[in-house]
């Protein structure tokens, strides 16, 4: 997975040139960590694209400096790389907090490769701190939205009404991510999973699986595609093993996940923006709602940290005190109350 290397215009000065060498010669440790991601992490392809962009571009700041090894990179270059991100100051396209934190976050996990393999004597980036992102609390449905949703997904006629009640059924049944649910194969689902006890395997980031317990409504909308829809969908295609087909029976795609969602949010009457996510959002705040554990949730959801589970518990206590101000009678003072009213016995 090379780095895309650059050229050296005609006519160009030995400054340029230099510059270019400099740069080829930062790649091949880029190369290297890249090689590491993919091997040892086993991150997604599109996960692999960014890193290969973000330090693309560190490349170029770095060459454009005069930086010629690794080891000569200091603090003060990663600092200004990142203050560059934010105000295009290196010839590049300025960046949002949420993307250049992303970008700076691959900066570092670059240099703390280099040092722990002996490339770097030190990590210069180890003191820079990335742009903090606004922090986007995610946006749930109300329990009877998702209902609603629910309810009208499967209307209509044929093997793919069956499917789609039964795709979204999951997605709020298990938090799972569309590409998750798109991933399934008939392996994936257990023998018992029909049953009271069943479960499902999942494929997270990282390739990572996780085994997710179904709800009772997400078992029976499976069975009932599985056994009355599925194999009518089989039969225009060539076996495949995937779950969810296609009316060509060929597996579902994200794409066209995404687009049976959309269709049940406008018959449900929805007018906010709804993706796959919406459902698993809503999926880890009303367990947290109901009293779930935030490690149980985060287990679920199949966080590598707790902390990316914590900020359900944020909408969680949002919610709380919405409730509590509009429904205590002692939550907020009366409108025509000029003071602090004295409480009576009955208080």
């Amino acid at each position: 997975m090379p780095v895309s290397s650059p050229s050296t215009p005609a006519g160009a000065g030995p400054a340029d040139a230099a510059a270019a060498a400099d740069a080829v010669r930062l790649e091949r440790a880029v190369r290297e960590y890249l090689g590491h991601l993919q091997v040892e992490r086993g991150l997604s392809a599109n996960t692999l694209a960014a890193y290969r962009r973000d330090l693309a571009r560190y490349v170029r700041f770095l060459a454009g400096a005069g930086v010629r090894e690794v080891d000569a990179v200091r603090e003060e270059h990663v600092s200004a790389f990142v203050a560059a991100l934010r105000d295009g100051g290196d010839g590049a396209s300025a960046l949002t907090a949420s993307s250049a934190a992303r970008t700076a976050s691959a900066v570092r996990g670059w240099h703390r490769f280099l040092l722990a393999e002996g490339r770097a004597g030190d990590d210069p980036s180890a003191e820079v701190r990335p742009p903090a992102p606004p922090r986007r609390l995610p946006k749930a449905l109300a329990v009877d939205e998702v209902a609603g949703l629910l309810q009208v997904a499967g209307l209509g006629e044929g093997p793919a009404a069956l499917r789609d009640r039964a795709l979204l059924e999951l997605l709020y049944g298990c938090g799972a991510r569309i590409s998750e649910a798109v991933g399934l194969d008939l392996d994936d689902v257990s023998p018992a999973a029909l049953g009271e006890d069943g479960v499902v395997r999942l494929r997270g980031k990282g390739s990572k699986e996780r085994i997710v317990p179904m709800g009772s409504f997400a078992r029976a909308a499976l069975e009932a595609y599985l056994v009355r829809a599925r194999p009518q969908l089989t039969a225009s295609g060539r076996g495949s093993p995937a779950v969810f087909l296609n009316t060509r029976g060929a597996r579902l795609s994200r794409q066209s996940a995404w687009a049976t969602l959309q269709a049940a949010a406008g018959r449900a009457g929805i007018v906010r923006a709804v993706s796959p996510h919406t459902l698993r959002h809503s999926f880890a705040t009303h367990l947290l709602q109901g009293g779930a554990d935030v490690r149980v949730v985060q287990e679920l959801l199949g966080h590598a940290s707790v902390a990316t589970t914590q900020v359900y518990t944020l909408v969680t206590a949002d919610s709380l005190r919405e409730v509590h101000s509009v429904t205590h009678p002692r939550a907020r003072f009366p409108a025509a109350a000029s003071g602090v009213t004295t409480p009576s016995r009955a208080d």
